[in-house]
């Protein structure tokens, strides 16, 4: 199910999005994407968001069940979620997102959670002591980092509780992005953008029997951002994958 809220802006309603490449294989769109942080205003033409989505919807799900729905928002119902969410926020209204959150990062983790902020302060300039830099950083996540269209991810309340359905949402999650970059259309799933449910509810007619997991924003790259050029570091397959019963 799709549901597509507020009025794009007026472009082409078939055709190649801009910037697509017809030619890149499956491996160059996964290597090559990045989460893109910095948006033109363009609009994307309704009929390309559908096209990325019935890609992504080929993603695998528990027994074929397809949990998830797509709350597509742009326009005037957007800029409300950017306001209401930036404004709860910094009033100290505590997060009510709807997915379980997991406390400080840790160890490893949280390693290479300061190496990828690292990477992004660099490349913007953003100095360890800059507090005003560091706080709009922030405030751009509140936003939705201005990108001209909002997926809201959501599944189906009655198999919440379970982890199969969050799972499939990660899943199509990763497919949208990869379909939207094959587009030449950037991506970036953001938490930051859900803190404040209640505001993304009323705004984007998610109904009580939907639970909220994520959103993604979504819009044509601007090149001259600088964090938009950021690749962030992967550990290698020696250290995450585990061969058994393989001879070398």
């Amino acid at each position: 199910m799709v549901r597509l809220r507020g009025k794009m802006s007026v472009g082409e309603e078939s055709g190649m999005a801009q910037g697509q490449d017809q030619n890149l294989t499956y491996d160059e769109v996964v290597v090559g994407r990045r989460s893109t942080r910095g948006f033109l205003p363009d609009a994307i033409p309704k009929a390309v968001i559908r096209e990325i989505l019935e890609i992504a919807m080929r993603a695998p799900s528990a027994f074929n069940t397809q949990p998830w729905h797509f709350y597509v928002v742009s326009g005037a119902p957007l800029d409300r979620i950017r306001d209401g969410n930036t404004e709860r926020n910094l009033a100290g209204v505590p997060p009510s997102r709807e997915i379980r959150g997991h406390g400080e990062y840790a160890g490893e983790h949280r390693a290479r959670q300061i190496d990828v902020a690292k990477q992004l302060f660099g490349a913007m300039g953003i100095a360890r002591h800059d507090l005003e830099k560091r706080k709009d950083w922030v405030l751009r996540g509140f936003r939705q980092f201005d990108a001209p269209v909002s997926i809201v991810i959501t599944y189906d309340r009655s198999i919440h509780g379970g982890d199969a359905g969050p799972f499939d949402c990660g899943a199509v999650a990763n497919a949208l992005v990869n379909a939207a970059w094959a587009r030449g259309i950037g991506c970036v799933i953001n938490s930051q953008g859900i803190m404040q449910s209640p505001v993304v509810r009323e705004h984007a007619g998610i109904p009580d029997d939907q639970v909220i997991m994520i959103c993604i924003a979504m819009g044509y790259p601007d090149d001259a951002f600088p964090a938009n050029a950021v690749v962030s570091n992967r550990k290698p397959v020696d250290e995450a994958a585990v061969f058994v019963g393989f001879e070398d």
